[in-house]
Protein backbone atom coordinates (compact mmCIF):
# COMPACT_ATOMS: atom_id res chain seq x y z
CA UNK A 1 0.00 0.00 0.00
CA UNK A 2 2.49 2.28 0.61
CA UNK A 3 4.46 1.65 -2.82
CA UNK A 4 1.08 2.28 -4.45
CA UNK A 5 0.45 5.58 -2.26
CA UNK A 6 3.90 6.68 -3.52
CA UNK A 7 3.70 5.99 -7.28
CA UNK A 8 0.22 7.84 -7.19
CA UNK A 9 1.76 10.99 -5.33
CA UNK A 10 4.44 10.68 -8.39
CA UNK A 11 2.20 10.94 -11.42
CA UNK A 12 0.98 7.12 -11.40
CA UNK A 13 4.24 5.56 -11.65
CA UNK A 14 6.44 8.04 -13.25
CA UNK A 15 3.81 8.61 -15.68
CA UNK A 16 3.50 12.70 -15.67
CA UNK A 17 7.17 12.48 -15.73
CA UNK A 18 7.12 11.13 -18.65
CA UNK A 19 4.47 12.85 -20.18
CA UNK A 20 6.03 16.21 -19.20
CA UNK A 21 9.45 15.03 -20.42
CA UNK A 22 7.64 14.07 -23.76
CA UNK A 23 5.90 17.80 -23.73
CA UNK A 24 9.16 19.51 -23.13
CA UNK A 25 10.88 17.63 -25.83
CA UNK A 26 7.97 18.48 -28.22
CA UNK A 27 8.24 21.91 -27.63
CA UNK A 28 11.95 22.38 -28.10
CA UNK A 29 11.54 20.98 -31.31
CA UNK A 30 8.75 23.55 -32.56
CA UNK A 31 10.45 26.13 -30.86
CA UNK A 32 14.00 25.13 -33.33
CA UNK A 33 11.75 24.42 -35.84
CA UNK A 34 10.19 27.83 -36.03
CA UNK A 35 13.70 29.48 -35.81
CA UNK A 36 15.02 27.45 -38.59
CA UNK A 37 12.15 27.87 -40.70
CA UNK A 38 12.26 32.21 -40.14
CA UNK A 39 15.91 32.17 -41.10
CA UNK A 40 15.86 29.78 -44.08
CA UNK A 41 12.95 29.92 -45.21
CA UNK A 42 10.72 26.14 -45.25
CA UNK A 43 12.31 24.71 -48.58
CA UNK A 44 15.93 25.17 -47.08
CA UNK A 45 15.50 24.42 -43.28
CA UNK A 46 17.45 21.39 -42.67
CA UNK A 47 16.71 18.44 -40.34
CA UNK A 48 20.31 18.82 -38.67
CA UNK A 49 19.89 22.63 -38.01
CA UNK A 50 16.43 21.79 -36.14
CA UNK A 51 18.02 18.89 -34.30
CA UNK A 52 21.32 20.90 -33.65
CA UNK A 53 19.29 24.02 -32.52
CA UNK A 54 17.24 21.81 -30.08
CA UNK A 55 19.25 19.63 -28.39
CA UNK A 56 16.74 17.05 -28.99
CA UNK A 57 18.39 13.69 -31.08
CA UNK A 58 17.21 13.45 -34.52
CA UNK A 59 15.18 9.97 -33.67
CA UNK A 60 12.84 11.86 -31.27
CA UNK A 61 11.90 14.21 -33.89
CA UNK A 62 10.60 11.61 -36.44
CA UNK A 63 9.13 9.96 -33.59
CA UNK A 64 6.77 13.02 -32.57
CA UNK A 65 6.55 14.58 -36.02
CA UNK A 66 7.69 12.48 -38.97
CA UNK A 67 9.92 15.09 -40.14
CA UNK A 68 10.06 18.72 -41.44
CA UNK A 69 6.70 18.88 -42.68
CA UNK A 70 5.47 17.18 -39.60
CA UNK A 71 6.81 20.43 -37.31
CA UNK A 72 5.46 23.22 -39.98
CA UNK A 73 2.12 21.44 -39.79
CA UNK A 74 2.50 21.50 -35.67
CA UNK A 75 3.38 24.84 -35.77
CA UNK A 76 0.23 25.89 -37.98
CA UNK A 77 -2.15 23.97 -36.12
CA UNK A 78 -0.77 25.44 -32.75
CA UNK A 79 -1.39 28.93 -34.11
CA UNK A 80 -4.63 28.74 -35.77
CA UNK A 81 -5.70 26.87 -32.54
CA UNK A 82 -4.63 29.58 -30.44
CA UNK A 83 -6.54 32.18 -32.74
CA UNK A 84 -9.39 30.59 -32.72
CA UNK A 85 -9.55 29.76 -28.99
CA UNK A 86 -8.85 33.57 -28.36
CA UNK A 87 -11.81 34.38 -30.80
CA UNK A 88 -13.60 32.46 -28.71
CA UNK A 89 -13.38 32.99 -25.17
CA UNK A 90 -13.94 36.83 -26.67
CA UNK A 91 -17.26 36.32 -28.18
CA UNK A 92 -18.33 34.18 -24.82
CA UNK A 93 -16.92 37.28 -22.78
CA UNK A 94 -18.78 39.33 -24.35
CA UNK A 95 -21.71 37.60 -24.56
CA UNK A 96 -21.89 37.15 -20.37
CA UNK A 97 -21.30 40.75 -19.87
CA UNK A 98 -24.68 41.01 -21.98
CA UNK A 99 -23.85 42.00 -25.38
CA UNK A 100 -26.20 40.54 -28.00
CA UNK A 101 -26.03 42.45 -31.19
CA UNK A 102 -24.25 40.13 -33.45
CA UNK A 103 -22.07 42.73 -35.49
CA UNK A 104 -20.48 43.52 -31.60
CA UNK A 105 -20.02 39.83 -30.39
CA UNK A 106 -18.30 39.45 -34.56
CA UNK A 107 -16.18 41.94 -33.85
CA UNK A 108 -15.09 41.22 -29.91
CA UNK A 109 -13.98 37.85 -31.91
CA UNK A 110 -12.22 39.39 -34.90
CA UNK A 111 -9.93 41.76 -32.40
CA UNK A 112 -8.90 39.11 -30.15
CA UNK A 113 -8.21 36.69 -33.42
CA UNK A 114 -6.00 39.67 -34.49
CA UNK A 115 -4.35 40.56 -31.21
CA UNK A 116 -3.02 36.57 -31.63
CA UNK A 117 -1.43 37.66 -34.77
CA UNK A 118 0.73 40.59 -32.94
CA UNK A 119 1.70 38.40 -29.62
CA UNK A 120 2.43 35.27 -32.60
CA UNK A 121 3.97 37.40 -34.92
CA UNK A 122 6.98 35.10 -35.35
CA UNK A 123 5.30 32.37 -35.73
CA UNK A 124 2.44 34.05 -38.19
CA UNK A 125 5.13 35.60 -40.15
CA UNK A 126 6.03 31.86 -41.18
CA UNK A 127 2.91 31.35 -42.96
CA UNK A 128 2.78 34.65 -44.87
CA UNK A 129 4.49 34.09 -47.95
CA UNK A 130 2.51 30.05 -48.84
CA UNK A 131 5.68 28.26 -48.53
CA UNK A 132 5.33 25.11 -46.70
CA UNK A 133 5.06 21.23 -47.40
CA UNK A 134 3.18 19.44 -49.96
CA UNK A 135 -0.75 19.86 -49.36
CA UNK A 136 -0.38 22.73 -46.73
CA UNK A 137 -2.23 25.10 -49.21
CA UNK A 138 -4.89 22.70 -49.27
CA UNK A 139 -4.91 22.87 -45.20
CA UNK A 140 -5.03 26.74 -45.43
CA UNK A 141 -8.06 25.98 -47.63
CA UNK A 142 -9.80 24.09 -45.13
CA UNK A 143 -9.10 26.34 -42.19
CA UNK A 144 -9.90 29.48 -44.03
CA UNK A 145 -13.45 27.42 -45.25
CA UNK A 146 -14.33 26.88 -41.55
CA UNK A 147 -13.60 30.24 -40.28
CA UNK A 148 -16.12 31.57 -42.86
CA UNK A 149 -18.96 29.31 -41.62
CA UNK A 150 -18.35 30.12 -38.22
CA UNK A 151 -18.32 33.62 -39.22
CA UNK A 152 -21.21 33.45 -41.50
CA UNK A 153 -22.88 31.74 -38.20
CA UNK A 154 -21.99 33.94 -35.84
CA UNK A 155 -23.54 37.18 -37.67
CA UNK A 156 -26.49 35.55 -38.30
CA UNK A 157 -26.90 35.39 -34.58
CA UNK A 158 -27.64 32.96 -32.70
CA UNK A 159 -31.19 32.00 -33.17
CA UNK A 160 -32.97 29.39 -35.77
CA UNK A 161 -33.88 29.69 -39.16
CA UNK A 162 -33.09 29.49 -42.82
CA UNK A 163 -29.98 28.73 -43.81
CA UNK A 164 -28.04 31.42 -45.05
CA UNK A 165 -28.59 33.17 -48.48
CA UNK A 166 -25.73 34.25 -50.91
CA UNK A 167 -25.36 37.56 -49.63
CA UNK A 168 -24.90 36.62 -46.42
CA UNK A 169 -22.16 34.03 -47.39
CA UNK A 170 -20.30 36.64 -49.93
CA UNK A 171 -20.66 39.03 -46.72
CA UNK A 172 -18.79 36.46 -44.46
CA UNK A 173 -16.36 35.73 -47.23
CA UNK A 174 -15.23 39.71 -47.85
CA UNK A 175 -14.99 40.19 -43.95
CA UNK A 176 -12.80 36.77 -43.15
CA UNK A 177 -10.60 37.85 -45.68
CA UNK A 178 -10.01 41.22 -44.44
CA UNK A 179 -9.23 40.06 -41.09
CA UNK A 180 -6.77 37.35 -42.50
CA UNK A 181 -4.90 40.47 -44.61
CA UNK A 182 -5.15 42.82 -41.72
CA UNK A 183 -3.31 39.67 -40.21
CA UNK A 184 -0.22 39.73 -42.21
CA UNK A 185 -0.09 43.83 -41.56
CA UNK A 186 -0.21 42.97 -37.85
CA UNK A 187 2.03 40.40 -37.27
CA UNK A 188 4.91 42.41 -39.78
CA UNK A 189 3.37 45.77 -37.72
CA UNK A 190 7.03 47.52 -36.27
CA UNK A 191 5.69 47.66 -32.87
CA UNK A 192 2.91 46.95 -29.96
CA UNK A 193 1.63 50.12 -31.32
CA UNK A 194 1.37 50.43 -34.90
CA UNK A 195 -0.03 46.73 -34.47
CA UNK A 196 -2.87 48.40 -31.85
CA UNK A 197 -3.54 51.31 -34.89
CA UNK A 198 -3.85 48.51 -37.53
CA UNK A 199 -6.42 46.72 -34.97
CA UNK A 200 -8.41 49.11 -34.13
CA UNK A 201 -8.92 50.79 -37.59
CA UNK A 202 -9.24 47.48 -39.09
CA UNK A 203 -12.53 47.01 -36.77
CA UNK A 204 -13.88 50.30 -37.56
CA UNK A 205 -13.71 48.52 -40.90
CA UNK A 206 -15.52 45.46 -40.29
CA UNK A 207 -18.03 47.46 -38.71
CA UNK A 208 -18.87 49.53 -41.44
CA UNK A 209 -19.10 46.45 -44.23
CA UNK A 210 -20.75 44.32 -41.66
CA UNK A 211 -23.68 47.18 -41.12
Amino acid sequence: MRTSRTRQQNGDGGGGRQWARADATRQALLSAAQQVFADRGYADAGIAEIVERSGISVGSLYHHYGGKAGLYVALWEELSAEQEASAAQAVSAARKDGESDPIALFTAGARAYLRVCWERREAARLFLGGEGPSGSSLMRRSRAQHWIAQNTKLLRGAGPGEPAGRPEKVLSLVLTTVIGEAGREIATAEDETEAAEIIDEVCRILIRLAR
